[in-house]
């Protein structure tokens, strides 16, 4: 049996907060991950007996561990200033996906465990036993947040949701709660070396398709090589770019880059996935296991340089994490950190990301591009969260919102931006980042992606935009699924060096 139609909401015509419609969403629940492939990760495969204590077990160490979550668990004033930040609630107008009010689904929890006035007089101070049913409120409404952090620009205090969105779904798993999607990608991730289960020989197969298909269009033998030792650059980018549409456009304009350039470069097949679902979940301890395949490649390859693709939390994990979890950008001090900061090329960033590898060679003028090529595009561009709230590029402060769209106007002519208060640190979520990108959960998608369609489509109706560049594989994939609910073509969306790829001038090197 169908189930019901699932349909966009209506654009609205000013930015108006939402009518509550408390529980409209208590229903939506993304699928849980079964028995086998939670212990596979090393959870709990179901509910044990003790799974309050447990529960409460994991709050206190998380607490002691970070002492941002409980500075976040105290210091909220309930002031307002999110609650109409997050996308989720302006698309749904559930109440409870207020920044705010999600919160407080932990914060009455810790309030009952953890503060004196709440074990007191809990009802006085909003405090509340972990039932099972609070349990099940946790799975569903923080599967209704993608860390995206855009409630943590606009709060006073500075209070980040997605750290405790992260926290709770710790929490969870450690109960045996996981979530499919989130735990079927970090099993393959273990099992195979990426998000998508891409075997080796697959993804030898396709890279030698995608150098005879360059060939044929370009006449120029463009190499996309795999496992090879002592090339200067090794390259982590998200599995889709190896077959989706449009993701393995960025692919291709990589490899055009390196060949424009002549930098000699490589993917792995042990770490061919960037994308690190282990930050999603909040779990430091898959975070580190799935990193340390980036290591463990760059010491076989005898690489100078490590490179990230076009992947929004990739990035987020490469620039905040990687140094303290795998010692590439000087932070481990284990032996193996050691030889490999002594084997990395330290004039570069280390790591980089394609962007700022492409800028720096745009300014040495060691790659040139045909900006009409790309005429028949008016471009517009999405700053992706995780790449704009939680890291940087270059060596300025924003150097994540200028260097993108300084490549953009280096490769084509046509350039708008988005409204203001909608773009750079501001920006709206695409709506399927954090965890959320699976069908099971395609009607929050669907609204969560209201107002950034309804700032492209202000772009589109009054200045013709037709592209809209991003530097996200979840955005990408996000996005050719939710247009075309919202009137527009899945083709719209583009990756950044998908405009390079078209307009990039290629010689024999």
């Amino acid at each position: 049996m169908a189930g019901p139609e699932i349909k966009a909401p209506a654009l609205r015509e000013y930015p108006v907060i939402p009518t509550l419609h408390p529980g409209a969403m208590a229903e939506t629940k993304s699928f849980l991950a079964n028995e086998k492939v939670q212990e596979e990760i090393g959870f709990p495969g179901t509910l044990p007996d003790d799974w309050h204590d447990r529960a409460i077990g994991k709050m206190g160490e998380l607490l002691g561990k970070y002492r941002s979550l409980r500075v976040f668990m105290d210091a909220c004033v309930h002031c307002g200033a999110c609650s109409d930040k997050c996308h989720y609630f302006i698309g749904t107008s559930d109440p409870k996906n207020m920044p705010v009010a999600r919160q407080d689904l932990m914060r009455s929890v810790y309030r009952r465990h953890f503060t004196l006035a709440g074990k007191l007089v809990p009802r006085l101070v909003g405090a509340r036993e972990l039932t099972r049913e609070v349990l099940d409120e946790w799975y569903n409404y923080y599967y209704q947040c993608s860390e995206c952090r855009r409630c943590s620009v606009f709060c006073p205090y500075g209070i980040d949701t997605a750290e405790v969105t992260m926290a709770a779904r710790e929490i969870l798993d450690t109960v045996g709660i996981g979530q499919k999607y989130t735990s079927e990608i970090i099993g393959k991730v273990h099992k195979i070396g990426n998000n998508l289960g891409l075997p080796g020989p697959a993804l030898e197969n396709t890279l030698e398709g995608l150098e005879e298909d360059v060939k044929e269009d370009t006449g120029v033998a463009v190499r996309y090589p795999l496992d090879v030792k002592g090339a200067e650059v090794l390259l982590v980018t998200p599995s889709a770019d190896f077959f989706a549409e449009p993701h393995i456009e960025s692919l291709i304009g990589y490899g055009k880059v390196f060949h424009a350039a002549g930098i000699s470069w490589t993917l792995s097949s042990k770490a061919s996935e960037a994308g690190n679902f282990g930050m999603f979940i909040g779990n430091y301890e898959q975070l580190r296991k799935i990193a340390m395949r980036v290591r463990e490649a760059a010491l076989d390859l005898g690489v100078k340089r490590i490179v990230v693709g076009e992947c929004g939390h990739a990035w987020r994990v490469a620039y905040s994490f990687w140094n303290t979890l795998t010692g590439i950008g000087d932070g481990a001090h284990d032996p193996f950190a050691i030889q490999l900061q002594s084997q990395l090329d330290h004039r570069y960033r280390q790591p980089m990301h394609i962007c700022e590898l492409t800028w720096d060679l745009i300014q040495q003028g060691a790659i040139s591009f045909d900006k009409e090529a790309n005429d028949h595009r008016i471009i517009t561009f999405h700053d992706s969260c995780n790449v704009a709230r939680a890291s940087r590029m270059g060596d300025m402060p924003g150097g994540q919102f200028v260097i993108p769209r300084a490549i953009i106007k280096a490769a084509a002519n046509h350039y708008v931006e988005m409204a203001p208060g909608t773009t750079h640190e501001q920006t709206f979520c695409c709506g399927g980042g954090g965890g959320l990108l699976t069908d099971d959960l395609l009607d929050l998608r669907i609204k969560g992606a209201l107002p950034r369609m309804e700032t492209l489509t202000q772009v589109a109706s009054g200045q013709g935009v037709n592209f809209m560049a991003t530097i996200c594989a979840i955005c990408k994939a996000q996005f050719t699924k939710i247009l075309p609910y919202y009137g527009f073509k899945m083709g719209m969306v583009g990756g950044v060096h998908q405009l390079v790829s078209t307009a990039i001038k290629l010689g024999d090197k």
